[in-house]
């Protein structure tokens, strides 16, 4: 039995456990993903969807043929990679409330990857609380920084 570990959404209507037994996930380039998603890829952890808890289950929608996808409809949050009749599930690893446990062991979809969005840690790097404008917006709005 794996260590239970939970998530959800941004806004915190959608809330889940899972049951995780590895630290494996992988990364979909594929156009669907990055359609659904908005970025050039997602991060999803696989499971046996007997695996995963909903308090409230996720809305979702048929993204093609042979799969939906959860979200939440009141803040956007992509949840789930859900392929119909199949005894496993993805979930975003971005909705865990501790994404740092996993590492991605592959890619799919790389046929429509973008190889210049692959490997960005040559790129300068700043951290939330160095940009001065962006704190004082947060600061004045909710006296703290987002998480």
């Amino acid at each position: 039995m794996g260590e239970a570990m939970t998530g959800g959404c941004q806004c915190g209507r959608i809330r889940y456990t899972a049951q995780v037994d590895d630290d494996e996930a992988y990364l979909c380039h594929c156009r669907m993903c990055q359609r659904a998603t908005g970025g050039v890829s997602i991060a999803f952890k696989n499971f046996p969807r007997a695996d995963v808890r909903w308090e409230t289950e996720p809305d979702r929608y048929d993204s093609s043929p042979v799969a939906q996808r959860g979200f939440c409809r009141d803040c956007g949050t992509p949840l789930t990679y859900e392929a119909h009749e199949h005894p496993y599930m993805d979930l975003t690893i971005g909705s865990f409330d501790d994404p740092d446990r996993f590492v991605p062991t592959e890619h799919s979809g790389c046929e429509s990857w973008h190889r210049a969005w692959l490997d960005t840690s040559h790129l300068p790097a700043s951290r939330t609380d160095e940009n001065p404008s962006l704190v004082k917006r947060w600061m004045e709005k909710v006296g703290r920084l987002p998480d």
